[in-house]
């Protein structure tokens, strides 16, 4: 209950509380010890409530912007609908090839000076 503190130890507390305060204040002390436990049991109550609050406000608040990028993430990824990828012909011998030979703009012979 109190950790390492016994029965004889509790007692011989009680005793030396009893001599030193004597038996009248003794109950307005215990009384006193009371209201000041249960207040600081409050506050402490308060203080896990604000924080697990928080940390559910935080939660919330990361699981919207993990969908805001998850949702960046998809439109950057898949391409959109208007656009059309151009498709290849059935046919290969179909595709007209360029002429590789070289067109000639000046037909006339070059002069050395």
């Amino acid at each position: 209950m109190f950790g390492s503190i016994g029965m004889p130890e509790l007692i011989l507390i009680f005793v030396v509380a009893l001599l030193v305060f004597g038996p009248k204040k003794l109950p307005e002390i215990g009384k006193s010890l009371g209201k000041g436990l249960a207040e600081f049991k409050k506050a402490s109550d308060e203080l896990k409530k604000t924080i697990e609050t928080e940390i559910e406000q935080s939660k919330a608040e990361v699981a919207a912007v993990k969908d805001h990028v998850s949702s960046i993430q998809d439109s950057l990824i898949s391409p959109p609908a208007a656009e059309t990828v151009p498709s290849l012909p059935a046919d290969p011998a179909s595709v007209a090839v360029a002429d590789p030979s070289p067109s000639v703009a000046d037909p006339s012979p070059i002069h050395p000076a």
